[in-house]
Protein backbone atom coordinates (compact mmCIF):
# COMPACT_ATOMS: atom_id res chain seq x y z
CA UNK A 1 0.00 0.00 0.00
CA UNK A 2 1.19 3.53 -0.73
CA UNK A 3 2.59 5.48 2.22
CA UNK A 4 0.15 8.39 1.89
CA UNK A 5 -2.84 6.05 1.78
CA UNK A 6 -1.59 4.03 4.77
CA UNK A 7 -1.19 7.18 6.88
CA UNK A 8 -4.77 8.17 6.04
CA UNK A 9 -6.38 4.71 6.49
CA UNK A 10 -4.58 4.18 9.83
CA UNK A 11 -5.65 7.70 10.83
CA UNK A 12 -2.15 8.78 11.79
CA UNK A 13 -2.81 11.76 9.48
CA UNK A 14 -6.39 12.79 8.74
CA UNK A 15 -6.16 13.55 5.03
CA UNK A 16 -4.27 11.84 2.23
CA UNK A 17 -3.22 15.13 0.67
CA UNK A 18 -1.72 16.26 4.00
CA UNK A 19 0.09 12.90 4.27
CA UNK A 20 1.47 13.35 0.75
CA UNK A 21 2.62 16.89 1.53
CA UNK A 22 4.37 15.71 4.72
CA UNK A 23 6.21 12.99 2.78
CA UNK A 24 7.17 15.43 -0.01
CA UNK A 25 8.56 17.82 2.61
CA UNK A 26 10.78 15.05 4.05
CA UNK A 27 8.90 14.66 7.34
CA UNK A 28 8.27 10.92 6.90
CA UNK A 29 10.84 8.11 6.86
CA UNK A 30 10.30 4.41 6.21
CA UNK A 31 12.91 2.08 7.73
CA UNK A 32 15.25 5.04 8.27
CA UNK A 33 15.07 6.42 4.72
CA UNK A 34 13.19 9.57 3.70
CA UNK A 35 10.10 8.41 1.83
CA UNK A 36 7.98 9.69 -1.03
CA UNK A 37 4.17 9.42 -0.93
CA UNK A 38 4.29 6.49 -3.36
CA UNK A 39 6.67 4.41 -1.20
CA UNK A 40 5.23 0.94 -0.55
CA UNK A 41 4.46 0.15 3.09
CA UNK A 42 4.32 -3.45 4.30
CA UNK A 43 3.93 -5.27 7.61
CA UNK A 44 7.04 -4.93 9.77
CA UNK A 45 8.13 -1.55 8.41
CA UNK A 46 9.05 1.25 10.82
CA UNK A 47 7.65 4.71 10.10
CA UNK A 48 9.10 7.90 11.59
CA UNK A 49 7.03 11.08 11.35
CA UNK A 50 8.23 14.52 12.40
CA UNK A 51 5.67 17.18 13.34
CA UNK A 52 7.61 20.27 14.36
CA UNK A 53 9.45 19.27 17.56
CA UNK A 54 7.35 16.14 18.03
CA UNK A 55 8.59 12.81 16.64
CA UNK A 56 6.38 9.72 16.22
CA UNK A 57 7.79 6.23 15.56
CA UNK A 58 5.42 3.38 14.72
CA UNK A 59 5.72 -0.22 13.56
CA UNK A 60 3.28 -1.38 10.88
CA UNK A 61 1.26 -4.34 12.19
CA UNK A 62 -1.26 -4.69 9.37
CA UNK A 63 -2.12 -3.22 5.98
CA UNK A 64 -5.76 -2.99 4.88
CA UNK A 65 -7.51 -0.98 2.17
CA UNK A 66 -10.37 0.08 4.45
CA UNK A 67 -10.68 0.00 8.22
CA UNK A 68 -13.36 1.18 10.63
CA UNK A 69 -12.43 4.14 12.78
CA UNK A 70 -12.44 2.03 15.95
CA UNK A 71 -10.01 -0.52 14.46
CA UNK A 72 -7.57 1.95 12.87
CA UNK A 73 -5.24 2.12 15.90
CA UNK A 74 -4.71 -1.66 15.67
CA UNK A 75 -2.88 -1.19 12.34
CA UNK A 76 0.27 0.09 14.06
CA UNK A 77 2.16 0.02 17.35
CA UNK A 78 3.88 3.10 18.72
CA UNK A 79 7.58 2.62 19.45
CA UNK A 80 8.97 4.56 22.40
Amino acid sequence: MRLDKYLKVSRIIKRRTVAAEAADAGHVAVNGKTAKPSTEVKVGDTLELTFGAKRLRVEVLSVAETVRKDDAAAMYREIV
